[in-house]
C-alpha cells in the first residue's frame, strides 16, 4: 500500500513539471509578448486626446471601396515633366511624418487625429509639374470621370499637405479610404480626398469637381461659407 502511494506521487510530480516546461518558465504575472508587426491605436498625440477610430464620423457617396494594396497603382499625370505609376510600397517610402490636425465637416461634426504619410509635395517634386499647372485634381475609386474635387498648387505647397497612410498609428481603413486620405489642413471634409487613383495637374483654375458641382465652395475654407454665394 505504501508503493502504491509512492507511486502517485511522482506522476503527480512529473505532470507538475511537464506543465511548467510547457509554459516556457515565464515568471508569474509576465505580460506576454508582442509582435513587432501589431498596430495600436494612439490614444494621445503632442498632448492631445485623440478622437477613437471607431468614434469617428465618417461619409462616404456610394458605401465603402476597396483597393488591393498589392495592386494598387496612384497616377501622377497632366502637367508634369516625367508623369508617376506609383505602387502602395513606393509610397512609402517617402518621408512620413505624422500631424496633429482636425477633420470638420460641413455637417457641423469635427474629429481630432493624428494623420501619418508623405508631403504631396515630395511626390510632385518626382513628377516635375510644370509651371501652368495650378491645380491638383483628385481622381477616385467613387468618382473616376469628372474628378473629386481639386486643391490648388500655391496652397498644397504653402501647407506642405499630407497624403495619410495611417490614422491614429492604424494604416487607414478600408472605409476611411485605404490606401491614404488626403490631408486637406483648414478645409472642409469634403476636400479630403479617399481612395484617390489619379492626380491630375492642370491650367485650369475653374475646375469643379463632384461636390463643387453641387454647390459647395470651392475654396473650402473651414472657418467660412461652406456653399457659393449665388447671385439673386
Amino acid at each position: 500500500m505504501k508503493k502504491l502511494k509512492i507511486s502517485w506521487i511522482s506522476l503527480l510530480i512529473i505532470a507538475a513539471l511537464v506543465v511548467f516546461l510547457i509554459s516556457g518558465c515565464g515568471k508569474e504575472g509576465e505580460p506576454e509578448e508582442i509582435s513587432s508587426d501589431a498596430e495600436v491605436e494612439a490614444t494621445e498625440f503632442l498632448g492631445t486626446k485623440l478622437t477613437p477610430i471607431k468614434d469617428q464620423l465618417n461619409n462616404a457617396l456610394s458605401g465603402t471601396k476597396i483597393l488591393n494594396r498589392d495592386t494598387y497603382i496612384l497616377t501622377v499625370d497632366g502637367l508634369v515633366n516625367n508623369p508617376l505609376a506609383l505602387t502602395y510600397d513606393e509610397l512609402l517610402e517617402y518621408p512620413q511624418e505624422s500631424w496633429l490636425m482636425n477633420l470638420n465637416c460641413v455637417e457641423g461634426w469635427s474629429f481630432t487625429a493624428k494623420w501619418t504619410g508623405p508631403q504631396l509635395n515630395s511626390i510632385l517634386e518626382d513628377a516635375g509639374v510644370q509651371p501652368e499647372a495650378k491645380i491638383a485634381i483628385f481622381y477616385t475609386v467613387d468618382v473616376p470621370e469628372e474628378g473629386y474635387t481639386s486643391l490648388k498648387l500655391d496652397y498644397i505647397r504653402d501647407n506642405n499637405i499630407l497624403l495619410a497612410f495611417k490614422l491614429n498609428d492604424i494604416t487607414l481603413p478600408n472605409d476611411r479610404g485605404f490606401p491614404f486620405q488626403v490631408v486637406a489642413k483648414e478645409k472642409f471634409g469634403y476636400k479630403w480626398a479617399k481612395w484617390v487613383t489619379r492626380i491630375e495637374l492642370s491650367s485650369n483654375e475653374n475646375y469643379k469637381g463632384f461636390w463643387e458641382k453641387a454647390g459647395y465652395n470651392n475654396n473650402a475654407d473651414d472657418d467660412g461659407p461652406p456653399f457659393e454665394e449665388t447671385s439673386q
